[in-house]
Formats: C-alpha cells, structure tokens, sequence
C-alpha cells in the first residue's frame, strides 16, 4: 500500500475499501504465527507471566484457613455488654430484627487487650499474633450466606455454592499466570476433603491447569503428606524425557490437525509442568535445609505447633520461588458447637506461633510487601450459648484480617452491634472481599471474565465493591 495515493480529498470508505486487504494480511500473518508457534516446541505456555490490568498492590496471596469457623467473639472482636449480659436471654429487638427470643447469651472467657502503636483489640489467645498488631488490617464486618459449612465454604472459595465455579485461586492463575517454569501458579497445603473438597481449589470451566495443585489434605500431617505421582522410582528423568518428547510430538500432532484448542493446549503445558515439577518441589517440600532458628521461629519440633508451622514454612518457600496464591489450612477443628472456651484454646495454640513466625519471616526477606496474608473462616459464632457452653455457626457478621501487600497496618475496619451479630459500620459481603483480593493484585474483577456455556463469568458475579479504604 503506497501512502502517498491518499490525498486531502481521500474519504474515509476510500482509505477503508483500500486498506481492508492489508488489515486482512495482518490477521491471516497472526493466525498462522499462532499455528507455527503450535507446531512447535516454542508453543505459548498457557501459564506464563500476564500483565496486570491494574497497579499492583502485591505479588502473592497467602490465605490462611481456619476451617470450621473461629469464632469472632472470643478472638478479635470484644463485646463488652455481651459480657455483662452473660447468661441472659436476647431478643430479636436487641440487634433490631424483630421481638422474638433469640437465645441466651454467652460471654468470652477471654481477655482482650490493645497492642501496638495502632492499639488493635487482640484476644489473650493470641499473644504471638499480638506482637505483629501494627502490620494488621482487622475487618470485622465480613458477611456472607449459608448457615452450613459445605454452602459457608463454597461461597468462600468460589463465591458461588449453587453452581460449579472456579476458586479464588483458579481465578487469579488464570488472571496473571506464573512467575515461575518450574512451578504451579495455585498451591494449596492440606486442603479440606469435606464441605466442597475439590470444588474449593477446582478451575471448574477454567483450562484445568489452572486448578490448584494440592499437597496433602486436612486430617493428614503435612511432615507426611505428598505430591501424587510427584516422582518416578522406576524410571530415569532422562528416560522420562524420551516418553514424555515422544507423547508431546503425538499431542501437537493432534493440534495441529486440530487447529486452536485450549485443551490440547493446556494439557501439553501441564505435562511439561509436571515433568519440571520433579526437579524443583521435592527440594521445596523438605525442612532439611532450613536452619534451627527458622525452625524454632515457627514452632517447627515442637508441640503442639509443629504441623502447622511446617504448613506455614512450607507457604514461606512457595512465596519465594513465584506462586501466585497459597493456600494453608487447618483441619476441621474450629467447629466449637461445644466447649468453646476449650476448643478456643486448643485450636489458636497451634496456629498463632507459627501465623507470627510467617509474618516476621517474609518481613525480614523483603517479602510481605508484595504478599497479601489473608485469615479467616468460613463464618464466624453466635453470641448465643449452643449447647450449654458453645457457639453455633454465625454468617451474618464475622472477623478476617490481612497483612502486607499495600494494605494498611494497625487498622481495624468496619463494625458490629453489641452482641457481634450485624455488621453496623462498613460492611464487606463475600463478593467485596474477592473483589478486594483480586484488586490487591491489579486485576479488575469486572474485567476478569471467562466466556462459558454463552455468557461472561467472573468470581464476584454480578455483585462486588473494592474497598479501597484499607489500602495505604
């Protein structure tokens, strides 16, 4: 196309009508660029590194699950005229939801005490946790549907408990790929079996390599927990590089007669991860190398914090090596329908040891900068007795908090009734903590969308506020 046949008095259906076969050289050139680098071994690799669409507030995320609901009453949120009112019944008209009698109320038997320059409210049952008060963001008004915990945990994974969707964490590989060749962009450490199971780290209609890669499972300890089919004892790497060239060459075969197919696609790429898997996590999943005083730092040997604190290290090692999102969960043992006070007790002495020792670890490496940590459960408790001396399971108001990854320290957001049953100051729906977690790190979550089955989805539906409040 010569340029200077253009003249002032060129129309726009002129310039078109003799440009419409260069704009069509252009998209036949980037077709069949598409189709060579297919046939070769130069393909796109499904899981590299994508830009985000908006400025990064973090790199990462860690989420540290609490599955069984921790209760908000007994942790991070105190009620003193739920104390003084202890053993007394409560009525709808008292959280201003009708007259009728709610049940008797139950007062924490745990102290709270300010800490920090910031004079966050932190329970006596986490002292470890206390110390790092000014590097947190409580939110006490999180909100969300479903009184069981198979919905609870759904909603909280997927945003969604009717229908099969992708995890949070499928989500964000697919938004922002790997950093890494050798690893995974999705890794979760000892993920529930119950209450969803796999839907809670599935890609659902997502490419499946996008699935999160699990290590273990809940009721495992994680010292023995492993990668299924991580390692071939019969069969040298080399060997296995020969089979594994020799299936590729028969899968870009098939999509190359097949033109563009994500499936083939992802399926080639999983099978060059899984092979490069080999050489790099056994390394990763082994303490062997960490000195002592890291060890100690999370509670690692010791009980009864040492499985945990290997969860927790593990998560440390994953961060540094570019996983995108790290699940760490406990087993289902927040579930305090009865003894509260002891389960309380039981349950945060194995966690807040190593929670500390986490935070101080990727603080001192430069890391919790650009790592978002994430902690909660699926719901909260009531601040009525369940069976004498328990708590029932309470979506309607419950405690997360978040550390690093730009949001800011020392912050207590948002706010509940006097008895911790109503979010009365800010409120943040399920959708408004995903929509939150993926601006975090730059994605948009009206703009992240998959096309299936005829429509557009994305994590938060059609539903979902940034707040931006918490972020410096």
């Amino acid at each position: 196309m010569n340029c200077n046949q253009f003249t002032h008095a060129t129309t726009r259906r002129d310039m078109l009508r003799t440009c419409a076969c260069g704009f069509g050289h252009v998209a036949l050139a980037a077709m069949a660029g598409h189709r060579i680098a297919l046939a070769s071994d130069r393909m796109p690799h499904p899981f590299a590194a994508k830009m985000p669409q908006l400025r990064p507030r973090a790199k990462r995320i860690v989420f540290l699950f609490m599955w069984g609901g921790p209760s908000h009453l007994d942790l991070f949120d105190p009620k003193v005229r739920l104390h003084q009112r202890s053993g007394q019944p409560l009525s709808g008209q008292d959280v201003g939801r009708g007259h009728g009698k709610l049940g008797t109320l139950l007062g924490s038997s745990f102290q709270f005490s300010q800490h920090g320059r910031s004079g966050v409210w932190i329970s006596e049952l986490f002292p470890h946790l206390a110390r790092h008060a000014d590097r947190l963001c409580v939110v006490r008004s999180v909100h969300t549907e479903g009184q069981a915990h198979g919905e609870a945990l759904l909603r909280l994974h997927t945003g969604q408990a009717n229908l099969v969707r992708p995890s949070v964490g499928a989500w964000v590989s697919y938004g922002l790929g790997c950093e890494s060749d050798n690893l995974p962009a999705f890794v979760t450490i000892s993920p529930p079996r119950g209450h969803g199971g796999m839907q809670n780290y599935g890609s659902a209609f997502l490419p499946a390599i996008h699935q999160g890669t699990a290590i273990g499972s809940a009721e495992i300890p994680i010292a023995k927990a492993e990668i299924p089919h991580l390692v071939n004892a019969r069969l040298h790497s080399s060997l296995q590089r020969t089979q594994l060239d020799l299936v590729q060459s028969l899968n870009r075969k098939h999509l190359r007669d097949s033109g563009i197919d994500p499936g083939i696609e992802g399926l080639i790429a999983s099978h060059e991860l899984a092979f490069r898997m080999q050489s790099t996590v056994p390394e990763i999943l082994t303490l062997d190398n960490e000195p002592q005083a890291m060890l100690d730092l999370y509670g690692v040997g010791s009980e009864p914090t040492d499985n945990f604190a290997r969860q927790c290290l593990l998560a440390r090692k994953f961060v540094e090596r570019g996983v995108r999102y790290i699940q760490v969960s406990t087993d289902y043992t927040w579930d305090h329908h009865q003894k509260v006070e002891k389960g309380h007790i039981a349950e945060s002495a194995k966690v807040d040891r190593p929670i500390a020792g986490l935070l101080e670890d990727l603080e001192q490496r430069g890391l919790l900068e650009d790592t978002l940590v994430l902690w909660g459960g699926e719901f909260g408790r009531t601040a009525i007795a369940d069976n004498g001396d328990g708590r029932g399971h309470h979506p309607q108001a419950f405690t997360m908090w978040m550390a690093g990854g730009g949001v800011q320290g020392g912050m207590t957001y948002g706010a509940t009734d006097d008895f911790g049953y109503y979010p009365v100051e800010h409120p943040v729906h399920m959708h408004d903590l995903h929509a939150t977690l993926l601006f975090s790190l730059g994605l948009d979550h009206e703009r992240l969308t998959y096309r299936h089955a005829g429509r557009d989805f994305r994590l938060t539906d059609v539903y979902g506020n940034v707040v931006h409040e918490i972020f410096a």
